[in-house]
């Protein structure tokens, strides 16, 4: 053996036996398998402390959407459920591409991921499921020849794909990081040929992707036959007759370090899927052919339009009047009239901000149907309760909510929580502090109290006010981009 050669073997050896020890010294670190191992550990006891749950969404018809200002979904309606039950907060955090809302889930991002998703053994490695709560086979969705209207029946059906093992050489689009991808090269193995498996766009949801070949920008996609069905009404001229795979379970995922949660869950699904509640929420999202199909037509759906009432312009400028996120004021507003501008309460407060006559006439504003008046006084009286907490309440975030309840009840009411707060030396500045005292006005014992100056109040109306927009704000945040944002200023 030459020196020459003798010298490469000797260096090829040293290099070998640098990585050897260079991976000892990685499998032996615990430091080192800890941080590739590593899983967020949070189960229910710390979420009921926290006194929220985070779900993982997507923004779609069967997931999480807004339609004229309400909050919607299949999943989303069954996640209110559970989080009303544990008594804590339900948060949104809208995740299109799957493989990020993975790592989410696992670091801690979310507690939940609430897609309509597949459970497959490979998923299985990185999360664990939730009993199923309902059952899918996958279909292909394609579209119905030219002219399909006109067409006999046989002829339709001599145009279109009814055996998979047609699919072979065929292209077909997918999510990646999906079920669908697997299922399909699996698919690809049976029929003893290959699907020309396309991913699409990470950010892309299934339902654009339908979309997509019903306006013919791709030929074919995969998806679980209950969303496809749906999305059939809106495209009349789509066919998903065709199973791809065999019935699938379609459930919910959680990290796998979290028992209780996975427990608590498991046995709050059995518990709902014997309820006529469950069976009520499947038929309105799945089954309501024509409430679907006006939903996604409409302006007012994140769905398809993107604007949340057709007020958006006269709230956007309130809003920033205020120096709010526009968002928040639709949210109040929602939560006032549901964007009514001829609504009426039982205590004389008219449309879309229920302002009070009263109110309306120190604003010099005389017609409270008319949205720009209405929202004018509404603002009006919003700056100046703005300007008199802003003597009390130093924390912006805190300031609105004294805000919020003092709209709802009067100012007269939230200051006696205050004094009452003071008293039991609690902080007055701290709205969970106070809120608790406007709550214990209904008693006796405390709208007696010499420093109550406003008598009873029925406090539950203002505190759940104050919940209620907050929440609305958040789903609106989650949903609707920042690119419809108007700054928001202390």
């Amino acid at each position: 053996m030459s020196s020459r050669v003798q010298n490469i073997w000797l260096f090829a050896c040293l290099i070998l036996l640098c990585i050897s020890c260079r991976q000892s010294s990685i499998s032996s670190n615990p430091e080192i398998r800890e941080k590739e191992e590593f899983i967020y550990d949070f189960d229910l006891d710390k979420i009921r402390e926290r006194g929220y749950i985070t779900a993982l969404m997507d923004n779609s018809s069967t997931g999480l959407f807004i339609y004229r200002g309400k909050t919607m979904g299949y999943e989303y309606e069954l996640l209110k459920r559970y989080s009303d039950e544990l008594g804590v907060e339900l948060k949104i955090d809208i995740t299109q591409n799957l493989e990020e809302a993975f790592n989410k889930l696992n670091t801690g991002g979310g507690d939940i991921m609430a897609y309509n998703l597949t459970v497959t053994k490979e998923r299985k490695k990185k999360i664990a499921f939730t009993h199923y709560h309902n059952q899918q086979h996958l279909v292909l969705i394609q579209r119905k020849p030219e002219g399909w209207r006109e067409l006999k029946y046989h002829e339709i059906e001599a145009q279109l794909i009814r055996n998979p093992i047609d699919l072979i050489g065929k292209e077909v689009t997918v999510r990646p990081h999906s079920s669908y991808y697997d299922r399909l090269v699996n698919l690809s193995d049976e029929i003893g040929g290959d699907i020309l498996i396309t991913p699409g766009d990470s950010q892309m949801e299934t339902e654009q992707l339908i979309r997509a070949v019903a306006v013919g920008e791709i030929d074919y996609t995969v998806a679980e036959r209950n969303i496809a069905l749906v999305n059939s009404t809106y495209y009349r001229n789509l066919d998903i007759k065709t199973a791809v795979s065999f019935p699938q379970q379609i459930a919910w995922g959680i990290r796998k370090n979290a028992p209780e949660l996975l427990g608590s869950l498991n046995k709050w699904i059995e518990k709902m899927r014997k309820t006529a509640d469950y069976y009520v929420i499947y038929d309105k999202y799945f089954k309501s052919s024509k409430a679907s199909l006006a939903r996604s037509r409409s302006k007012y759906s994140t769905m398809s339009g993107g604007d949340i009432s057709p007020y958006d312009s006269l709230i956007k400028n309130a809003a920033e009047e205020l120096g709010w996120d526009w968002r928040l004021l639709a949210a109040q507003i929602f939560q006032e009239s549901k964007f009514d501008r001829r609504a009426k309460s039982w205590a004389g407060a008219i449309g879309l901000m229920q302002v009070l006559p009263r109110t309306a006439r120190e604003y010099k504003v005389t017609r409270l149907t008319n949205p720009a008046q209405n929202i004018y006084a509404g603002k009006m009286h919003l700056l100046w309760l703005q300007k008199a907490w802003a003597r009390d309440v130093d924390d912006p975030e805190e300031r609105l909510k004294f805000v919020l309840a003092s709209y709802n009840v009067g100012r007269g009411h939230v200051l006696d929580a205050v004094k009452l707060t003071a008293k039991y030396q609690k902080d007055p500045k701290k709205w969970e502090d106070v809120r608790e005292f406007l709550l214990k006005k209904s008693y006796t014992k405390f709208f007696s109290d010499p420093v109550v100056e406003f008598g009873y109040c029925r406090g539950a109306e203002p505190v759940g006010y104050v919940d209620e927009v907050l929440e609305h704000f958040s789903n609106y945040k989650a949903i609707i981009g920042t690119d419809q944002q108007v700054a928001t200023n202390d």
